[in-house]
């Protein structure tokens, strides 16, 4: 009886050490290195600062840190959920035609930053967060009450946004959050200003204790085609 006992507490220890091996390494995962100066400026500035703005053309990781980061804050527990939101330009501001919930309908404009943070979590934890709200993806539609408390948020392509949507988008910032502002000011599909080039005035004029990250086309780390790409489409003004 001591020999089968004996035996059923080494597999039991051998099972648990694998078990704890397993989910040790899906816990402590390394942290984010960066590939260029700037990107180890973003992610210093995203260290020690509880608003930062990014801008620089597709690419340069703008969005990756931002969801890597997101992902490494939930999963850690620092924060208690992630919202994601960012305009939607492209179906004339409008999100009407598209089926589902208004969530489900910009799900597909959000997805650079969710497939991002399911790389770094795992599909499958990702989709559990998600379901139990420690994830929101929040459509500007339903944005206007809201306060956002002891969560990160996130803004990308904020170039798209007007002057009253990116206000009303900061006034929404409570206790505890940390907001990321990603852009593309030279990509803004608006015929009116932008309001992230008003904000990025404000910021700098009023001296504003706000980081302000500004990548160029040589932190492109896509593709060399990306980088190609980028240059054409810049040095003939288009």
């Amino acid at each position: 009886m001591k020999r089968r006992r004996a035996r059923l507490e080494l597999v039991e220890d051998r099972t648990s050490r694998l078990h704890r091996t397993r989910f040790d390494e899906e816990r402590h995962l390394s942290p984010i290195q960066p590939l260029t100066e700037r990107q180890a400026e973003y992610l210093d500035a995203l260290g020690r600062s509880p608003q930062v703005i990014v801008l620089g053309p597709a690419g340069t990781g703008k969005t990756y840190i931002a969801g890597t980061r997101a992902a490494d804050q939930l999963r850690q527990r620092r924060i208690s959920k992630v919202v994601i939101t960012r305009p939607n330009v492209p179906a004339g501001r409008s999100l009407g035609f598209f089926p589902g919930s208004l969530e489900e309908k910009i799900a597909p404009w959000v997805a650079p930053l969710t497939e991002a943070m399911k790389e770094r979590m795992g599909a499958g934890a990702f989709e559990i967060a998600l379901k139990a709200g420690d994830i929101e993806i929040v459509p500007f539609e339903v944005m206007r009450g809201r306060t956002f408390k002891d969560c990160l948020v996130i803004l990308d392509e904020a170039q798209n946004t007007t002057t009253n949507e990116i206000k009303m988008f900061l006034t929404r910032i409570g206790d505890d959050c940390q907001v990321i502002i990603n852009g593309d000011v030279s990509q803004t599909d608006l015929r009116e200003t932008s309001g992230l080039r008003t904000v990025i005035h404000l910021v700098k004029s009023r001296m504003m204790p706000i980081p302000v990250v500004e990548f160029t086309r040589a932190d492109i780390v896509r593709s060399g085609i990306c980088a190609e790409w980028v240059a054409a489409f810049e040095e003939t003004n288009l």
